[in-house]
């Protein structure tokens, strides 16, 4: 039976895919001089939070995943963060390939939310491997990847704002219900407003005049809660 190893050799940002996606290197090493024809491999992607420190901002805004920091020895578990195939071509001895990542940038996924919240430093992601190996030197023969090959990476956050950068310049990404939009897009057409910065500006009490000192962000944020509600409320049918 053919020997198999895998190791991380690196990670960065594809500057050319559609969307937001990692390229994680992965070195296999296949031991015993047999040659590999192929492996069909499976590649379950888990951040592991215990592996790091973090500071005071970073943990203020974890607590939304993880509770208060007085309880994280109990809730500081894995998140899941991607699930993948790959089909390695044939070799001998060793090969490096480049295992494709297609990544979420949605603040309601846990991982999106996990990665938002770091200002610095790495990720501690672990691969985690299983799949089916053709190996042999005369014909082939089918072999599983047993399930206890694995390999930590260290995921730089900086190479995970460059790729958000890259495909969501300057800009966040929201998802909301379709009613909700659609009462935002009728309040949009109603008021002229330009873009969709001016209506969530517009909503939030930001733009136009203002008498007196201009409220905080929590008086603003109060402010265009109530406006999206009673927006809601009048398309509800009484």
């Amino acid at each position: 039976m053919t020997e198999l190893s895998f190791s991380c050799t690196g990670v960065r940002a594809d500057r050319y895919a559609a969307g937001p996606t990692l390229l994680f290197r992965l070195r296999i090493v296949a031991t015993g001089g047999e040659p590999v024809h192929a492996i069909a491999l499976r590649c379950q992607l888990r951040i592991e939070p215990r592996r790091r420190a973090y500071s005071a901002a970073e943990g203020e805004h974890l607590e939304v995943l993880f509770g208060e920091r007085a309880r994280w020895g109990s809730t500081l578990n894995p998140l899941q963060f991607a699930q993948v195939s790959l089909l390695v071509p044939a070799f001998t001895g060793e090969i490096e390939v480049d295992l494709v990542v297609p990544c979420s940038y949605d603040l309601d996924v846990a991982a999106g939310r996990y990665f938002h919240a770091l200002t610095e430093g790495e990720v501690p992601v672990l691969l985690l491997f299983s799949g089916t190996a053709f190996t042999g030197p005369g014909g082939f023969r089918v072999e599983p990847v047993p399930w206890d090959r694995e390999a930590l990476c260290r995921l730089p956050i900086r190479v995970w704002r460059e790729m958000i950068e890259q495909h969501f310049p300057g800009c966040g990404w929201l998802r909301l219900p379709r009613d909700t939009m659609d009462a935002l897009l009728d309040y949009r057409t109603q008021h002229g407003l330009p873009s969709w910065e001016a209506t969530m500006r517009a909503l939030l009490g930001a733009t136009g005049p203002t008498p007196g000192p201009p409220a905080g962000p929590t008086a603003r944020a109060a402010a265009g809660v109530g406006a999206a509600g009673r927006l809601l409320s009048e398309r509800t049918p009484r």
